[in-house]
C-alpha cells in the first residue's frame, strides 16, 4: 500500500513531535530521579552521621561496647534515635511504641543482626527492601562484629566511630537502593506516572497539530497536481495560485512559467501551421490556375507560359527547402563542422559574389574591414557563408533602387561585430523585434512579389545562436535596416 504525501508528512511531523516530547520528558525524568537520589543519599549520610555520633556518645558514657553488646534493645534505640527515652527509664511499652513491630522482634535475645527473616519483611535477604536501620552493622576497633554478620561485611561502606580522636569502631553500611524510603519510592512512582501521562498527552497534541499542518502543506501540491493534469489534457491556460515565497511557491511559479511557455509554443505552432498552409496554398493556387488556363485554351501554350510555370515551381521549391532547413535548424540537426576560420575571408567572398547582382539592381555594395589582421574563429565556414548570403539577399530584395548596403567588419573586446546597414525603406519600430520570427514579413499583404517566405532571418538567427553569438535589428542611420551580428572570438 502506497502512502500519500499527506500521510507521510503527517507521520513525519508526528514522529518528530513524539521524539521531542519523549526526549524532553525523558531528560526531565532522569534529572528529577537523579536529584531525588542525591537528596536521598544526602539524607542517608545525615542519618548515618547521627547514628555514628550517638554510638560515640554511648561509648564515651559506658567506657566501651560491653553494655551495648549485652543490650540489643539499646542498639535498636541508638539506631532509631530513641536512646534518650530508654535512658530516661520510660516504660517498655512506651519505648516500643515508636518501633515497628518487625524491628521490635529483633530486640529479643535470639537471632543475628541484621535478622535473616522478620515478620512483615518482603522476603529473606532482599536488601533492596530493607530500611536503613537493618542495613547498618557495628564492629569494634579490631573489626570484630558487635552487631554484624561476618559474611555481609566484605564490600560494605565503613564510617569510623571516634572518641577523643581515637577510632573505637566502625559502622558498616550494607549496599542497597539509593531510594529506600516508602514515601520517596511512592513519590517517584507517582512522578513517573505523571510524566508518562504528560508524554501521552503531548503526543496526542502533536498528532492534533500535525494533521491540519500536513493538510495545509500538501494543499499547494494538490493544486499543482490538478493543474498538471489540466495541462497534460491540453488546457494550456492552467495556472496555480502562488501565495508564498518558499520552495512550494517557487515550484508554483516555475509551473506557471512552464505553462506560459507551452501556451506560447502552442500559439506559435498554430500560427506556424497556418502560415505554412498560406505560403503553400498561394503558389499552388497560382500553378493550378495557370495550368487550367492552358488546358482550357484561355492562354496559349507558348514558351512564356512555360517559363512562368517554371519560375513558380522554383519559388515553391525554394520555399520547401527553406522550411526543411529551418525545421532541421530548430531540431539541431544541421551539421556544424567547426574549425579555425577567418570570417573576414568568407565575408569578402560572399560580397564579391553579390556585387554583380547589386549593380544590376542599381544598388551600391561596400565592404569595410576595420580589423585588418586575420582572425581565428571556431566556426563552420559553410554556415557562416549561408548567414552572410541570407543577409545580403535580404538587403538586395528590399532596398529601393539608387540606395545601397554597407557591410562593416569590426572587433569589440572578445567579439567579432559584423554590421549590415542598408538604405530606405526602413522597418517600423514595432516590427523590429519580430523580424527574426519565422514566416514574418513586414508587409501585411504577404505578397510573394515583394519578398520571400520570411524564413531567411529566422535561419540566420539559428546559425548565429549555434555559434554562440547574438543577432539583433535596429533602424539604420542611412534610413534602412541595420542588422548586427556578434560572434565570440575563441
Amino acid at each position: 500500500m502506497t502512502l500519500s504525501i499527506r500521510t507521510k508528512l503527517f507521520l513525519t511531523l508526528l514522529l518528530a513531535g513524539a521524539l521531542v516530547v519523549v526526549g524532553v520528558l525523558g531528560f526531565v525524568h532522569w534529572s528529577f530521579q537523579r536529584g531525588l537520589v542525591e537528596l536521598a543519599q544526602s539524607r542517608q549520610q545525615e542519618r548515618i552521621a547521627a547514628v555514628v555520633e550517638r554510638l560515640a556518645e554511648r561509648y564515651r558514657q559506658d567506657g566501651g561496647w560491653q553494655r551495648l553488646r549485652a543490650d540489643r534493645r539499646l542498639w535498636l534505640a541508638l539506631l532509631l534515635g530513641q536512646a534518650e527515652r530508654l535512658h530516661a527509664g520510660r516504660g517498655p511499652g512506651e519505648g516500643r511504641s515508636h518501633t515497628p513491630g518487625w524491628l521490635r522482634f529483633a530486640a529479643g535475645p535470639q537471632g543475628e543482626w541484621p535478622p535473616t527473616r522478620l515478620p512483615g519483611m518482603p522476603g529473606p535477604d532482599e536488601a533492596a527492601h530493607r530500611s536503613l536501620a537493618l542495613r547498618l552493622m557495628l564492629v569494634d576497633a579490631d573489626g570484630s562484629p558487635i552487631y554484624a554478620r561476618p559474611e555481609l561485611l566484605p564490600g560494605t561502606a565503613r564510617f569510623p566511630v571516634q572518641v577523643d580522636g581515637r577510632a573505637v569502631g566502625e559502622v558498616a553500611l550494607i549496599a542497597g537502593p539509593s531510594i529506600s524510603e516508602g514515601l520517596e519510592v511512592r513519590f517517584l512512582e507517582r512522578q513517573t506516572l505523571a510524566i508518562l501521562i504528560i508524554a501521552l498527552a503531548m503526543t496526542a497534541l502533536s498528532a492534533a497539530l500535525a494533521f491540519p499542518l500536513a493538510r495545509r502543506l500538501v494543499r499547494p501540491l494538490r493544486e499543482l497536481q490538478a493543474s498538471t493534469r489540466r495541462l497534460a489534457g491540453g488546457d494550456f491556460g492552467a495556472r496555480v495560485a502562488v501565495g508564498t515565497d518558499d520552495e512550494l511557491g517557487r515550484l508554483g511559479r516555475d509551473f506557471n512559467a512552464l505553462a506560459q511557455t507551452l501556451e506560447c509554443n502552442e500559439q506559435a505552432r498554430r500560427r506556424w501551421v497556418a502560415d505554412i498552409s498560406h505560403e503553400l496554398r498561394t503558389p499552388l493556387a497560382v500553378l493550378r490556375a495557370e495550368i487550367e488556363a492552358l488546358q482550357d485554351g484561355v492562354r496559349p501554350l507558348e514558351r512564356a507560359a512555360v517559363d512562368a510555370l517554371h519560375a513558380d515551381t522554383l519559388r515553391l521549391g525554394r520555399l520547401v527547402d527553406d522550411l526543411y532547413e529551418l525545421a532541421m535548424s530548430d531540431l539541431g540537426a544541421l551539421t556544424y563542422r567547426k574549425e579555425p576560420t577567418d570570417p573576414a575571408e568568407v565575408l569578402a567572398r560572399d560580397v564579391d559574389a553579390f556585387s554583380a547582382r547589386f549593380a544590376a539592381a542599381g544598388l551600391g555594395l561596400r565592404l569595410e574591414d576595420r580589423v585588418g589582421a586575420p582572425l581565428a574563429l571556431s566556426a563552420d565556414a559553410h554556415r557562416l557563408s549561408q548567414l552572410f548570403r541570407n543577409l545580403l539577399r535580404n538587403s538586395l530584395q528590399y532596398t529601393d533602387p539608387g540606395g545601397g548596403l554597407l557591410v562593416r567588419l569590426g572587433r569589440e573586446a572578445d567579439a567579432l561585430v559584423i554590421d549590415f546597414r542598408d538604405t530606405a525603406p526602413g522597418v517600423p519600430e514595432d516590427a523590429l523585434p519580430r523580424l527574426f520570427e519565422r514566416l514574418y514579413r513586414v508587409d501585411a499583404s504577404r505578397s510573394r512579389a515583394t519578398g520571400g517566405a520570411g524564413l531567411g532571418l529566422a535561419i540566420c538567427r539559428n546559425i548565429v545562436e549555434a555559434h554562440g553569438g547574438q543577432i539583433r535589428a535596429q533602424a539604420a542611420p542611412e534610413g534602412g535596416l541595420w542588422v548586427q551580428v556578434r560572434l565570440p572570438l575563441t
